[in-house]
């Protein structure tokens, strides 16, 4: 699967450091991106893991990243004010995670949502060097939104 150059029809998964990008306005994603995205919420074609908002708990926990409020009003605003859909985590979608083919780093949660882009034919959008590397020989297809 390719590194995609558009995403205008695509359904879009967005790895955590996006979505925490997204919503706090950062310049580190290309304005043709938050474009895309701002269509793809009317459409409901853009989801989140409850994975990332695991992730996000936790960075926030070790002190390597910092939001203006708490955590968990962060994320409840964060969903209610972007609509962004909750991709569910299956039973088949963890179980993917273990079986992933080729290299790719052990990280848990990448995994995860590997495997997720890839049960729900979703383009996970990613700065992840490893990841997008992974994507460009094996079984998802993925976004640099930078």
């Amino acid at each position: 699967m390719p590194l995609l150059k558009d995403l205008k029809q695509h359904r879009i998964l967005l790895d955590t450091h996006v979505w925490v990008w997204m919503m706090n306005g950062s310049t580190r994603l290309s304005k043709e991106f938050v474009r895309v995205c701002e269509r793809a919420v009317e459409t409901n074609r853009i989801f989140l893991s409850p994975l990332s908002i695991w992730e996000l708990g936790m960075l926030v926990q070790k002190g390597r990243v910092e939001l203006e409020t708490d955590s968990l009003e962060w994320v409840d605003r964060s969903l209610e004010l972007s609509k962004i859909q909750l991709c569910p985590l299956s039973p088949r979608i963890a179980i993917q995670s273990t079986r992933l083919p080729g290299e790719i780093h052990g990280d848990p949660v990448d995994r995860l949502l590997i495997a997720t882009a890839f049960e729900q034919n979703l383009v996970l959008t990613t700065c992840d060097k490893k990841i997008l590397a992974y994507s460009s020989e094996n079984l998802i297809s993925t976004y640099d939104p930078s």
